[in-house]
């Protein structure tokens, strides 16, 4: 989920013969913040949030208190353009894990789903 969107859509196709376009974006809706303020007592709301590795704890762990979330995974931007990912998992009372080395990224869900379920559990 993009935090953007077009402002606009061409009902066809845009021609490149037009010439260069400016393309205007606004902000889309805010899936975690809603789901984390409308989730019933039974429910455990997971975020996710790419950053750049020096400010990756300090943002992510940010986003889970602004958002209201249980849990936030915190992927450095690396992990866009690789098959795997060592990212942190950051909870709301204040605990965190990683799985230790660096995964591929099935390897890594696995882990995650595992990892949430244990703490959901607690």
């Amino acid at each position: 989920v993009a935090d953007y969107r077009p402002a606009t859509c061409e009902p066809g196709k845009m021609r490149r013969e037009a010439g260069p376009i400016t393309l205007e974006l606004q902000p889309t809706e805010d899936i975690l913040a809603g789901l984390a303020a409308h989730r019933r007592a039974d429910q455990y709301v997971v975020g996710f949030a790419l950053e750049h590795p020096d400010e990756l704890e300090r943002s992510a762990t940010a986003k889970l208190h602004r958002k209201r979330a249980n849990a936030i995974v915190a992927n450095p931007l690396a992990t866009m353009n690789s098959p795997n990912v060592n990212a942190t998992v950051y909870f709301a009372d204040g605990r965190s894990a990683t799985p230790g080395q660096t995964l591929p990224k099935t390897e890594f869900a696995v882990w995650l789903v595992k990892l949430l379920e244990s703490h959901h559990l607690q």
